[in-house]
């Protein structure tokens, strides 16, 4: 008797379908991860080769040949980002192959301007900047690469809520302390070990907050978004649920006045509104939130002499242009020399602005590579903070989520405070460009960032959903 007469031909037909279905769909998903890696490394190969190419041609328009200065440490940053991306590879093979590539492009754009500017002031060997930078570079990698080793699954990190924030506010009290707080261009944000190693534990701080912020806002969100009484169409929280709003506001206005530091209160408030916006979906917070700080703000300009000096020289910075806004003048000059594409390399006055390798490297880039090398470089920072709220919008569990918005919106607060402020848009603050601009404290927080990043965007893809219980 025929298969078709005893009725197994067609289930014989469907098994053999689906196994085959099976069978690629499991050599696509084997595929997909080696097609994202060898993604990542020929973009990684890229970014390096366009930092060569820019230390080169420095090299050629300023000394007229090529040096092998930044060999030695350049080579062992190289070699860092390719150990840190075999270590992705190995960790995290479902990783977004966008997110480390383009911090490394803007880690070596920043190093080669920082190079060229060392050239101008006649630094050259340990004692230059660009020297400094590079080793620095490594040295963030690396810790890059240990975080990925050492926290593989992300939800670790929710155990440990109240801790990170302990952390977080020790960490933030440091600079405090007499013997190792140190005041470093008007602001008492550092400590100082020996004579000459200083370290920024803000930078960390930030990162623990967002781990903190993320953590509490899981727990607590239901209370925070669902009560509350509409006025004017807007849903406002009760009097009772303002707390937190009202603890980190007052912490915020501490940083201002006792650590006189305009940018970081502006970076960690608003790193807590807009977490706190994406848990609860109320816009109330964030008027609340805006006009607080508003207040404070206006407060601390009207009773604190830097901030008010920071305002004025904002409001009208040719009223002193050669002592309280110098720098700034200096800043929106060169930018304007640079025009639409720029000096070139090498060919223009980025050192007459007093701190153009950290503060003022967006206008130091500005002028030499023009307002089209400029949007290259914003394009960069605001592709890597769309794949970060990518991340976030595609995550498996709630704190996934928050946490990758809030390491996005950091990186995004830091460029808005930093562009905002040398082009007039806001009042200047002391943050520096995120991986741009020459700072070791700076680096490693942000190539922190990157390794989270990494780690949360490994756990979209192919994972069931979780649920976390507070």
């Amino acid at each position: 008797m025929s298969n078709a007469s005893n009725g197994t031909s067609e289930p014989r037909t469907f098994e053999k379908t689906r196994t085959s279905e099976t069978v690629l769909q499991r050599i696509t998903a084997l595929r997909a991860p080696r097609l994202l890696l060898g993604l990542e490394l020929a973009l990684l190969l890229l970014a390096i080769a366009v930092g060569v190419a820019a230390v080169v041609i420095i090299d050629l328009t300023i000394q007229g040949k090529v040096t092998t200065t930044l060999l030695p440490t350049g080579a062992l940053f190289i070699a860092a980002l390719l150990a840190l991306h075999f270590t992705i590879r190995r960790i995290a093979p479902d990783a977004d192959p966008l997110i480390m590539p383009i911090a490394a492009f803007l880690n070596v754009i920043g190093v080669a301007m920082i190079y060229r500017l060392d050239l101008a002031k006649g630094l050259s060997g340990w004692g230059a900047d660009s020297v400094r930078q590079l080793v620095w570079s490594a040295v963030a990698v690396v810790a890059a690469i240990v975080v990925l080793a050492l926290i593989r699954n992300h939800i670790v990190l929710f155990r440990y809520t109240y801790l990170t924030g302990l952390a977080a506010v020790l960490l933030l009290l440091l600079p405090m302390l007499p013997g190792i707080g140190a005041t470093i261009n008007g602001a008492r944000v550092w400590i100082r070990i020996g004579e000459s190693f200083s370290f920024q534990p803000g930078e960390i701080a930030k990162i623990l907050l967002a781990i903190f912020f993320a953590g509490y806002l899981v727990r607590n969100r239901d209370s925070l978004a669902m009560v509350g009484k509409k006025l004017l169409g807007i849903r406002f929280p009760r009097g009772r649920d303002l707390g937190p709003l009202l603890v980190f506001w007052l912490a915020a206005m501490s940083v201002l006045v006792f650590q006189r530091d305009l940018g970081t209160s502006l970076l960690y408030f608003g790193l807590f509104l807009s977490m706190l916006y994406i848990a609860t979906g109320r816009i109330g917070w964030i008027i609340l939130g805006v006009g607080l700080f508003l207040v404070g703000g206006l407060a601390a300009s009207q009773t604190l002499e830097y901030v008010n000096r920071r305002f004025v020289n904002w409001l009208d910075p040719f009223a002193d242009p050669f002592n309280a806004s110098h720098q700034m003048v200096q800043g929106l000059f060169g930018m304007a020399n640079g025009g639409m594409t720029g000096t070139g390399l090498g060919q223009g006055y980025p050192e007459d602005t007093p701190l153009a390798q950290s503060d003022y490297i967006i206008p130091s880039l500005g002028e030499e590579l023009g307002l089209i090398g400029l949007f290259v470089i914003l394009a960069a920072y605001l592709l890597l903070v769309g794949r970060g709220l990518r991340i976030g919008f595609a995550g498996q569990d709630d704190f996934g989520k928050l946490l990758a918005s809030g390491l996005a919106f950091t990186i995004a607060l830091q460029v808005f405070i930093v562009v905002g402020g040398v082009t007039r848009l806001i009042p200047l603050t002391g943050l520096t460009a995120p991986f741009l601009a020459a700072g070791g404290s700076s680096l490693v927080s942000n190539w922190i960032i990157i390794a989270l990043l990494i780690l949360l965007s490994n756990s979209v893809r192919n994972r069931p959903k979780l649920v976390i219980r507070a």
